[in-house]
């Protein structure tokens, strides 16, 4: 198995990137340029990227079709974002990015070939971005990239390291999801869909997991794996691998790797915990170790043992990158999930309700995990499954992560992108939890699902709704 140190010049991108093609030396790079228009300003990752770029003594600006705490908080720094999207807005721009949602006939987009403006991909420019640092953490793995991403910027903002973060999630404490810190240091999350994390250049990279997700695009696991060894082999030769060697996948690219690096996990790893005790809500304390010597306890207010995993990846890195333990602690200690994970959201009749972004089995079975941990009587899970794809290939086999729930609801597929084939339901899901041993009801709507907890929870329940569309909206239909 090879793994080649990182090329000079633009990365290598053998998976093509959703909306652009790959980069070659003909792309343009936004050192050539100073007025950039940024498409979608307003998405997860978008909004940061304007904020960095802002940083960095570029002048930035940007449109989207909606307000949104993003938008908002652009418009708090001075950077002038235009709600809906017409071809005027790109004029006097030299260089135009967009988010992968920007499709080419876009009207700014077709303004900007008019106007002979070079077009950027979001994650290409991202990548030209990281090599204006001299340390680049790049945070990947199918799940817990945003997690620990935020862990570090905490640990940063808490005084254990002037890092500039880049999250792809909207954290409280930043009010938002980017932290503007020292120009030599940038901790990005690094997004496995469509290749994206390929764009980048980091000198450290965490792997926390490969999983059989993004099928849609990857079609085999075996597939998923070669993306992340090719992320691995963009390390310099100096440069450091962090890893969870609980992950099989993740060991088969560990063990051989040559270069520098440092595994963490449960078990047989260099960072793992000691004495694990959690409280009335679910959290988790433990004493951190590395190589058998005890460096401190850790206490989280998070819930669920990934999290234990999330931030041991957090700490090992902040402490390779010189933070003082007893500040990371102090930071982790603080830590709260970033919005659509394991979200509270109110409470009624005595029935707490709480919301998280899960939407692959392994991430679904370690938030009810979490939940199961937290004080209750009845565990209501209601998911929502994102797409047609993912529920044929991921929700319709042997489907066992939701039987620490005592009941799962079922509302109608979620279409995103896609459009209905009919070759799936949500009743087949249920069909399959059932098989498998779950309790799951087909239900509809989330009208219906709300009639239902109103008749049937009793105070002390404890509901959490489950998925990546629109279902964070529909949840507070519930209260």
């Amino acid at each position: 198995m090879v793994f080649p140190p990182r090329a000079l010049g633009p990365a290598i991108v053998p998976f093509m990137l959703n909306g652009g093609d790959p980069m070659t030396q003909s792309t343009p790079h936004i050192t050539d340029h100073q007025v950039i228009h940024l498409i979608g300003i307003g998405g997860c990752s978008m909004n940061g990227l304007a904020q960095v770029l802002a940083a960095r003594g570029y002048t930035v600006r940007g449109s989207d079709s909606t307000t949104s705490p993003f938008t908002e908080r652009l418009a708090q720094l001075g950077i002038p974002v235009t709600i809906g999207q017409a071809a005027e807005n790109v004029e006097g721009a030299d260089l135009v990015i967009y988010s992968a949602a920007i499709k080419a006939d876009n009207p700014e987009r077709v303004r900007a070939r008019e106007l002979g403006i070079p077009e950027l991909e979001r994650s290409q420019a991202l990548g030209q971005l990281s090599q204006g640092y001299k340390t680049v953490v790049g945070v990947a793995g199918c799940h817990g990239k945003t997690t620990i991403t935020s862990m570090l910027a905490m640990i940063s903002q808490q005084g254990g390291l002037d890092a500039t973060v880049h999250i792809g999630g909207f954290t409280e404490f930043l009010q938002g999801g980017t932290r503007i810190g020292s120009q030599d240091l940038f901790i990005t999350e690094a997004c496995e869909y469509v290749g994206s994390f390929l764009t980048l250049h980091p000198t450290i990279a965490i792997i926390n997991n490969i999983d059989n997700d993004h099928l849609d695009y990857y079609k085999t696991i075996e597939n998923i794996q070669a993306a992340f060894q090719q992320f691995i082999g963009l390390l310099p030769q100096d440069g450091w691998l962090f890893a969870c060697t609980d992950d099989p996948r993740v060991r088969q690219l560990f063990a051989p790797f040559p270069g520098n690096k440092i595994s963490y996990g449960m078990a047989s790893a260099d960072y793992m915990p000691a004495d694990i005790r959690y409280d009335h809500d679910g959290c988790p304390s433990y004493d951190l170790t590395f190589r058998g010597k005890t460096l401190g306890r850790i206490q989280l207010h998070v819930q669920g043992t990934h999290q234990i995993i999330d931030s041991m990846a957090a700490a090992a890195v902040a402490l390779h990158l010189g933070a003082a333990f007893q500040d990371i602690a102090a930071a982790l200690a603080k830590f709260q999930n970033t919005r659509r994970r394991f979200e509270y959201y109110g409470e009624r009749g005595g029935v707490r309700v709480y919301h998280d972004y899960a939407h692959h089995p392994a991430e679904i079975q370690a938030t009810l995990e979490g939940a199961c941990r937290m004080t209750h009587k009845k565990l209501w899970c209601v998911f929502q499954c994102n797409s047609y794809t993912r529920a044929k290939t991921l929700f319709t086999g042997t489907v066992t992560c939701f039987n620490q729930a005592d009941e799962v609801l079922v509302p109608d597929i979620y279409p995103g992108r896609e459009v209905d084939d009919g070759t799936v339901h949500a009743k087949d899901m249920v069909a399959a939890i059932n098989a498998s041993g779950g309790n799951a009801t087909y239900l509809g709507t989330f009208e219906s699902i709300r009639a239902y907890l109103v008749a049937h929870a009793n105070p002390g329940d404890l509901v959490i709704t489950l998925g990546s569309g629109d279902v964070y909206k529909q949840t507070k239909k519930l209260l």
